[in-house]
C-alpha cells in the first residue's frame, strides 16, 4: 500500500466492523453523536478499537465527502495477541525471542526496527494501543516490507504483558543506561525480551522495574546516546551471535 485506507461514514465503518476489517484506529469529531452513534460505540468498545477524539478539521482534512464525524483508519496488517505468540513458540521447542517497544512513535525508527527483527529472526514485536507507533502504510514502507512478514502484537497494557512474559519464563532486559552493564556481558540464550524505550523518555519507570537487568552499549563520542533503531540492531544481532555459538 502506498498510502493509508480509509473508510469513513457511520454505518460504513459498523459494516466494517462487522466484516472483520483490521481496523487500526477510529477519528471521532469531539461532539460525535447522531442515530447509530450508540450502536457504533457499542461495537468499538467490544472489538477494543483505539479511538481518538478529534477536531472536525482533522477529519476534514482526511475527507471531505460525507464522514459523519467518523473515519476509520485500516490496518495493514493482522495484529496478534502475545497470549497466543508464547504458547505457540513453546511448542515449536523453540528459544523465544521478542522484542518489546515502550513509546516509540517515529515510524522511521519503528520501520528500521521491525527490518532488522525481520532479518534477525526475532519472534514478535509488541507495542501498546496508546502513545505508539502502529502498522500503517508508512511503517510498512519503511520497514522494506518486513512487517508484513513479522507478527506485531499490539496489547492494551505494556505492564500486564511484560509481567505475562516474566510468568512465562522469560528473562526481561531493558535497553537503559539505569544502572546497566555492557549489553555483551549478559546471557541471551534463555527465553528473551528485550525492551527498548522512546528517545526523549527511555524506558517508563513501571517497565524498569520488572527488567532483570538493563544493557548499554559503550559510546566513546561527544552525542549522549545512540538512535533506538541503531542501538536494537546492535543488541539483537548480539543476541544472535550468542546463540549461533551455543549451536
Amino acid at each position: 500500500m502506498e498510502k493509508n485506507e480509509y473508510i469513513f461514514g457511520i454505518r460504513a465503518v459498523i459494516e466494517a466492523i462487522e466484516a472483520g476489517k483490521e481496523i487500526d484506529k477510529i477519528f471521532l469529531k469531539k461532539d460525535f453523536q447522531g442515530e447509530l452513534s450508540a450502536e457504533l460505540l457499542a461495537l468499538i468498545k467490544e472489538h477494543r478499537i483505539v479511538t481518538q477524539r478529534v477536531p472536525i478539521e482533522k477529519i476534514n482534512r482526511i475527507t471531505m465527502k460525507n464522514h459523519q464525524g467518523v473515519v476509520a483508519v485500516l490496518s495493514s496488517i493482522t495484529y496478534h495477541s502475545i497470549d497466543n505468540i508464547v504458547p505457540e513458540l513453546y511448542e515449536s521447542g523453540k528459544t523465544p525471542f521478542i522484542v518489546v517497544l515502550d513509546g516509540i512513535t517515529d515510524v522511521r525508527n519503528f520501520g528500521a526496527i521491525s527490518r532488522t527483527c525481520e532479518c534477525a529472526g526475532v519472534n514478535a514485536i509488541v507495542i501498546p494501543e496508546r502513545n505508539s507507533v502502529s502498522v500503517n502504510a508508512d511503517a510498512v514502507k519503511t520497514s522494506a516490507g518486513a512487517l508484513l512478514h513479522l507478527p506485531v502484537c499490539r496489547e492494551s497494557n505494556l505492564l500486564s504483558t511484560v509481567r505475562y512474559l516474566k510468568d512465562s519464563g522469560f528473562i526481561i532486559v531493558g535497553a537503559s543506561e539505569k544502572g546497566a552493564v555492557n549489553y555483551t556481558t549478559i546471557d541471551y540464550n534463555a527465553p528473551l525480551a528485550i525492551v527498548l524505550g522512546a528517545e526523549d523518555t527511555g524506558i517508563s519507570d513501571s517497565l524498569l522495574r520488572l527488567c532483570d537487568s538493563f544493557a548499554s552499549i559503550p559510546e566513546f563520542g561527544h552525542i549522549s546516546s545512540l538512535n533506538v533503531s541503531v542501538a536494537a540492531g546492535v543488541m539483537i544481532y548480539e543476541v544472535v551471535r550468542q546463540r549461533m555459538n551455543e549451536k
